[in-house]
């Protein structure tokens, strides 16, 4: 199987946007949990609906790719799969590793995802000597001295850095240095990458103070809606009543039969 450092995703050089190779990986998964329940073809509406998005912009983003459903039919669930695999690159094999062996890149290296979306994990490195030869989800951890001479062994392009922040800028230098072109970040700082070196950064302190934001505005605006409501009824209670006064005077409290 080709390796990661020898074959490279043909989505830059055929023009596909950013944004639509960002909803790829959506579209993968669920059609992949399509396939694992054996339903043959699916709808743009249905597989729209099941990645998040509207189907017109799914129909743009397959027509980038050259595939078109059949009207009445919908799109073949195994060819899009496939398609889409090949697209990013996943019907190959991709050595990472994982730079960082704390309470995060521990649960990383345990993660069962990686092998089956074609991603291998060829190694974990950690700064602590500690830590050398310790075996973290069957693989041993190596020390960092050795970074660049495993990155070549194994024809590594892809790193995770999960180490602290204050070691994350120093291990991405000696990444790139070594060849690794492509590096996903945990540590929450920002890198300092040359061009040509992608980068994304995943921050889970930053989503979660997201959240709190959306959830602080969602209680704002109950209260808001719960101090209008305390204050219409306050209104009714406090509103004068009816005279009961007609046209022509008191009203008497007992009409003539």
């Amino acid at each position: 199987m080709a390796t990661g450092r020898t074959h490279r995703p043909a989505t830059r050089s055929r023009g596909i946007p950013e944004a639509t190779v960002a909803r790829l990986p959506l579209y993968l998964r669920a059609l992949t949990g399509l396939s694992e329940r054996s339903v043959p073809t699916v709808s743009s509406e249905e597989l729209a609906a099941a990645a998040g998005v509207n189907s017109a912009k799914l129909r743009k983003d397959f027509s980038y790719l050259g595939s078109y459903g059949t009207r009445g039919v919908g799109y073949d669930v195994e060819y899009l799969v496939y398609q889409i695999s090949r697209e990013l690159g996943l019907t190959q094999d991709w050595p990472v590793v994982i730079v960082g062996i704390g309470n995060l890149g521990a649960a990383l290296a345990n993660y069962g995802g990686f092998a089956s979306r074609g991603f291998r994990v060829a190694a974990l490195i950690d700064a602590d000597p500690a830590m050398a030869g310790k075996p973290v989800a069957g693989i041993p951890v190596q020390h960092t001295d050795d970074l660049e001479k495993i990155i070549d062994e194994n024809g590594v392009s892809i790193g995770v850095i999960a180490t602290p922040a204050g070691a994350a800028q120093q291990v991405c230098d000696r990444l790139v240095a070594a060849g690794v072109t492509s590096i996903l970040n945990f540590a929450p700082t920002v890198l300092s990458v040359p061009d040509g070196v992608d980068v994304r950064k995943v921050d889970l302190s930053i989503e979660l103070q997201i959240l709190a934001f959306h959830e602080q505005r969602k209680a704002g605006e109950e209260a808001e809606i719960a101090g209008e409501a305390e204050a219409e009824a306050d209104a009714v209670i406090q509103a004068p009543k009816e005279s009961g006064k007609g046209p022509d005077g008191d009203v008497p409290a007992v009409m003539p039969a």
